[in-house]
């Protein structure tokens, strides 16, 4: 296990983290009911003697645009050890759902040079960095899917880069979809929100990263 006694780790990112958590930060009970509370009961039982503090400060909607304006308060101010970000879904889909509300689109140059102002702010002052890839609960023939996988090799990128550890999210349900339809996976079928299994995979990716011990 890679967390350290007494740390914290800090989850960030758009409604698949936030998940209804409490505000303005999200720990303990409030920190939802998606993957960040299965991180910490994990975490709380398996590994207690560590005592890790676990944080949400995902909103729902948030692209690379919303983190920069909020990266000072929620990740700077909280001082976290570790700092898990998950961003990217909301940046492609807005493209897709609603383009004329998002003027312009967050193009993949800008979200990596986004990206990279806000890992050369934090990374000084953490001991880990992990970084989740967006993803879309669908085959790679889907338009939305094949721009998302464009996002994701950003991210990739940028874990080689920054020495983080690397979730690949996109990989990890579409491990699944040998077995089941992805979107199956997600409320509604939307392809994007997970349910409580889909938040298992996501949580499975990210304690992996840690070297958690099953």
């Amino acid at each position: 296990m890679k967390l350290g006694k007494n740390e914290k780790l800090l989850l960030i990112g758009d409604s698949v983290t936030d998940a209804g958590r409490a505000y303005p930060i999200g720990y303990g009970n409030g920190l939802g009911n998606g993957y960040a509370a299965q991180v910490n009961a994990l975490l709380q039982s398996t590994y207690p003697q560590l005592n890790t503090l676990v944080l949400n400060t995902g909103i729902s909607g948030n692209t690379v645009r919303d983190l920069k304006r909020r990266w000072q308060t929620d990740v700077l101010d909280l001082k976290p050890d570790w700092l898990s970000i998950m961003i990217g879904i909301n940046d492609v889909w807005r493209q897709f759902d609603t383009p004329a509300e998002m003027q312009p689109v967050i193009t993949l140059d800008e979200y990596e040079s986004t990206l990279r102002e806000l890992l050369d702010a934090a990374q000084p002052n953490l001991k880990g960095l992990i970084l989740l890839t967006p993803y879309y609960m669908s085959g790679q023939e889907d338009p939305m899917r094949s721009m998302m996988d464009r996002y994701g090799a950003v991210i990739k990128r940028l874990a080689g880069d920054y020495g983080a550890e690397l979730v690949d999210t996109q990989a990890a349900f579409d491990r699944m979809g040998h077995h089941m339809i992805q979107s199956s996976l997600s409320n509604g079928w939307d392809h994007v929100h997970p349910n409580q299994v889909g938040s298992m995979v996501l949580t499975r990716g990210l304690l992996q990263a840690l070297d958690f011990e099953w």
